[in-house]
């Protein structure tokens, strides 16, 4: 399996909310003293986070399934659960995370950055925090939320001011080397780079990052070969450096030509739906000019190339010729690209309140006496709910009741011995309603801790 991994698909589990305490305070000559079950603690989150020491998705594609601690439940004697622990995975810089129908969640830039992919479930209440004038002791708590559960797909985003493209075996990574502190694999076949290589270059007063994206051939923007997996890697790159083979002894190509293909690889990336590129500053070097041949050659194929208005350039990662006139016409133009830009504003925190006419719940028919009914606050509800303890089943029914469910089914239609769906399809609770019994906000429990009559 290669080191270096682009591209991985992650399943993240937030922590299970801790269950609330139903228990009720004793000691010596106070048998009943008030109930004294405490909540539970809030499960952990899932949270990506920029790490510089981290430069692939390797482990994410080896262990795609991760989860966070869940939180611990309350305890008599009002003793709090401990929330469950955050889990934080480290991304590289320019990590774009999105969601399982494409969308862009999260485009992670800057060491430090930080998302929350899934958020925990909340913790139970404690019997002790459910205790009102009507249940002074209630025998029953609420269960902790489920943790949010998401399929996330990553991808790096090479972070870099300039790209260098062309052909396999074309000396990019000869560049990088003889530019930079960088020493990416070299060798005389193609395909010898097989991932992105960055390189830090300085000019003057200026410092810059270079990238060596792996060689492009025909094709690449529709996958052949590895152009379309790396292609993306120049997205962020302001500067294009079309690194063009003088030397190379495949019949049917020149400078020229593969300057053509690149570019309309370009083109075809961006009509697949990748970043227009045209916009992006153009540079061109003709490499490889130690070797007599290729030198006559780039001699033949500068002033052709200069009548496009290219900026053209002849250097030799061998023999070092050129390189430093390279490096500070690379410099000129990042410097140009970087005044453009307008100045970063400041973070700012965008708040998104619910709107006061929202509708809590809807009920929606499904024929033959069948209703769904979906919302926030009654699948919350349902998941907290204990259906093994008759009162807190009770209580269930006084929420939804006050929440004005029991009269919405009534709008709809519904008859006695309706089945009501509450929840998701995959795991709603099914009720069997009948409207005689009523739940009744004004309920006052009767009975032993844990019953409810109205269940019997």
């Amino acid at each position: 399996m290669p080191d270096f991994v682009d591209e991985a698909v992650v399943h993240v589990q937030a922590g299970d909310g801790g269950h609330g305490c139903a228990s009720v305070h004793r000691e010596k000559f106070k048998p009943l003293g008030g109930p004294d079950g405490a909540d539970g603690g809030s499960g952990g989150d899932v949270i990506l986070e920029v790490d510089p020491g981290t430069t692939t998705l390797l482990e994410y594609q080896r262990r795609p399934h991760r989860r966070a601690q869940n939180g611990r439940p309350g305890q008599g004697h009002n003793r709090v659960g401990a929330d469950g622990t955050s889990l934080v995975l480290p991304v590289p810089e320019g990590t774009v995370i999105r969601d399982e129908s494409g969308e862009i969640l999260a485009d992670l830039v800057g060491t430090g950055t930080r998302m929350i992919a899934a958020r925990g479930g909340k913790g139970g209440l404690g019997n002790a925090a459910l205790a009102s004038p009507k249940r002074k002791a209630p025998g029953f708590a609420l269960r902790g939320e489920p943790g949010e559960a998401r399929d996330l797909r990553l991808e790096i985003k090479t972070i870099a001011d300039v790209g260098l493209l062309g052909y396999p075996s074309a000396g990019k990574s000869s560049l990088v080397s003889a530019l930079s502190a960088a020493r990416p694999k070299i060798a005389d076949y193609p395909f010898t780079t097989l991932v992105p290589n960055l390189g830090v270059v300085e000019a003057g007063e200026h410092q810059f990052v270079v990238a060596d994206v792996p060689g492009l051939i025909p094709g690449a923007s529709s996958g052949k070969g590895l152009g379309l997996a790396f292609l993306r890697h120049v997205e962020r790159c302001s500067t294009l450096v079309h690194v063009l083979d003088c030397a190379t002894p495949e019949p049917g190509r020149d400078p020229v030509s593969d300057l053509d293909t690149i570019e309309e690889e370009l083109r075809s990336y961006a009509a697949a739906g990748g970043p227009d590129l045209s916009d992006r500053q153009r540079l061109v070097v003709l490499n490889k000019v130690d070797v007599p041949d290729a030198q006559d050659l780039a001699e033949l194929v500068q002033p052709m190339l200069e009548e496009r208005g290219l900026r053209v350039l002849r250097v030799s990662a061998g023999s070092r010729f050129g390189l430093r006139e390279f490096s500070f016409a690379m410099a000129e133009m990042v410097a140009a690209d970087r005044a453009r830009r307008p100045a970063a504003a400041p973070t700012r925190v965008v708040l998104r309140p619910r709107p006061v006419d929202e509708v809590p719940f809807r009920v929606v028919p499904l024929g033959d006496n069948t209703f769904r009914i979906s919302g926030e606050k009654p699948t919350r509800w349902v998941h907290q709910t204990d259906f093994g303890n008759d009162e807190a089943v009770g209580y269930l029914a006084d929420r939804l009741d006050r929440l004005g469910i029991e009269r919405a089914l009534v709008e709809a239609g519904a008859q006695d011995g309706a089945e009501v769906h509450i929840g998701d399809d995959d795991d709603a609770v099914v009720f069997d309603w009948d409207q005689s019994r009523g739940a009744g906000a004004e309920y006052r429990p009767v009975g032993p801790r844990g019953t409810d009559p109205r269940l019997q």
